[in-house]
């Protein structure tokens, strides 16, 4: 009899444990901060130069998840924002790219481009877009419709990040790129608020250019060692740190939006923003849950013109650490308990060694002559014409209408293709679209591809380039895009919200987060969530 009394109390406290989690007060306010391109384990090798108070705050005051990973291949930015918000893969979510091919026009189809809407207060500007391409719930867009009192704001320096991370609600803030100023589309609204319309007149932004970029420690406390342009280490007298490029051209660009991606300003620009989001939308004033999106696109940019093993991609993240000191500081005095305020840090995915690294050279995988050798093997076969539309983010699209037309059948030309760029150097595995609709991939790198495909978007032949490699690109050292660990694992901490701090290092698939998210706001997880909700 005792014993079943022990069984009894022992299951009552095991089916606590969730609805303890569920009991939990709603934070008043959620903010999700992405740094693009974010290694997991940046948050430890840079730690010692880091402030107490920033990213280590948030590190070791927060639920550190030290395996989080996206379980597919294509680790590109809008296919990961995707699947953060919406809790689903993209063989679900449907972004699988920035743009695809239209089989039936043969041309792009670009993710957000809508010509039906317009730049808000920009004539000409970059405001041609909207979610209308977007087929899942959002994390803000469930909050939206269970909550219509809610306030919710999405912020980024590009339209892309900004729209695929906010769905179809809220307001949605991007830098316009002809004056470098916040913008929206007609989409979301027809005017701006009059305090970002004088925040814009007053041209604030432009004030974070002012300065120039210099190391904002000694140089013989910096990791990294390799350095392209940062004011201030080009001296030969510093023997600890390598040159990489032609020193005599810088690799800065000259106009306001593009320093606004390549230099930390963009990321001082982009959260002093969001803090005037929450101060004028008056966020987490109320019993009423908000979200706050802030997408950080200047360390990817950053790490890709200068790599992940560069001075000037440390150096930012120092940098950005003081920016989410003074964000985080900011944002704990607007409510009235600190445990009201939830914020998660994340990435869309890590990045790839550089390729042109002195310590080991690698070989890039030239996408323009795969194309011509391959166009050249089918004509070779069934006649001269343009048998290939093009490439996208390891996807090979082919003319179906010039294969309707020759009588062929596209599923056999996949297969053939896929075989033939099998021996191209670089190419690690290539599998076709038949073979991903009609064959069930549980594991491998199969099953990474087949999470990432969606028959309507996705190419006809799907290719893995061998490790290290990356695609060759102008002005690019460094990118994302692959299965591999060095692009898949990211950070991820939720802080606040009354959650114990502490580490867990059990394996967490990123559609978990949206789930997770929703729960503690009390609402249902966004309609195409597959993860399962996290224990905090």
């Amino acid at each position: 009899m005792k014993r079943l009394h022990i069984l009894a109390t022992a299951l009552a406290l095991a089916a606590a444990v969730p609805s303890l989690a569920a009991e939990r007060p709603a934070p008043r306010i959620l903010v999700n901060i992405v740094v693009s391109s974010m290694r997991a384990n940046d948050l430890d090798r840079y730690a010692d130069n880091f402030s107490q108070s920033g990213f280590l705050r948030l590190r070791d005051q927060g639920r550190r998840f030290t395996e989080a990973e996206y379980d597919y291949m294509q680790t590109t930015t809008p296919v990961s924002l995707a699947t953060i918000v919406t809790g689903a893969m993209p063989s679900t979510h449907g972004v699988v790219a920035a743009q695809w091919y239209d089989y039936v026009t043969n041309k792009q189809v670009g993710l957000i481009d809508d010509a039906e809407c317009q730049s808000v207060n920009f004539s000409g500007g970059s405001g041609g877009y909207s979610p209308r391409n977007l087929v899942a719930q959002t994390l803000s867009d469930a909050l939206a419709r269970q909550d219509e009192a809610s306030r919710i704001a999405t912020v980024a320096i590009e339209p892309l990040s900004a729209i695929v991370t906010a769905g179809h609600s809220g307001e949605v803030y991007w830098m316009e790129t002809l004056q470098t100023a916040w913008t929206t589309s007609s989409y979301y609204t027809k005017t701006l608020p009059a305090w970002i319309a004088d925040y814009n007149r007053n041209q604030t932004n432009l004030g974070y250019l002012l300065e120039k970029w210099t190391p904002l420690l000694q140089y013989d406390t910096y990791h990294n060692s390799q350095v392209l342009d940062i004011e201030g280490l080009k001296s030969h007298k510093n023997k600890r740190i390598e040159f990489i490029g032609d020193e005599s051209s810088s690799a800065l660009p000259v106009d306001e939006y593009n320093l606004m991606c390549y230099t930390p300003a963009g990321n001082s620009a982009l959260l002093a923003f969001a803090r005037h989001i929450i101060t004028n939308d008056e966020m987490g004033r109320d019993e009423h849950p908000d979200i706050l999106n802030v997408v950080l696109d200047t360390p990817r940019k950053i790490s890709e013109r200068f790599g992940p093993e560069s001075v000037e991609y440390e150096d930012m993240l120092y940098r950005l650490d003081r920016d989410i000191e003074e964000f985080i500081s900011f944002l704990l005095t607007q409510v009235e308990d600190p445990s009201q305020v939830v914020v998660t840090l994340t990435s869309d995915h890590g990045t790839s060694p550089s390729f042109d690294s002195p310590a080991e050279q690698q070989e890039r995988f030239n996408v323009r002559q795969a194309e011509v050798i391959t166009n050249a093997f089918i004509g070779a076969q069934h006649g001269n014409g343009e048998w290939i539309l093009g490439y996208i983010d390891r996807a090979f699209y082919l003319n179906h209408n010039l294969i309707y037309e020759k009588g062929l059948s596209i599923a056999d030309m996949q297969h053939d293709v896929a075989t033939f760029l099998m021996q191209l150097r670089g190419v690690s595995h290539a599998v076709s679209a038949e073979a991903l609709r009609s064959t069930y991939f549980g594991s491998g790198y199969g099953r990474k591809v087949q999470n990432g495909f969606y028959p309507r978007r996705s190419g006809d032949v799907v290719v893995n380039l061998m490790p290290d490699w990356i695609e060759e690109r102008d002005s690019v050292r460094s990118m994302s895009g692959s299965m591999y660990r060095y692009d898949t694992h990211v950070p991820l901490v939720i802080f606040g919200g009354g959650i114990t701090a502490g580490a867990v290092d059990t394996p967490v698939d990123m559609t978990s987060l949206a789930p997770t998210l929703a729960r503690m706001l009390h609402i249902d997880a966004p309609s195409a969530a597959e993860g399962t909700a996290l224990e905090l």
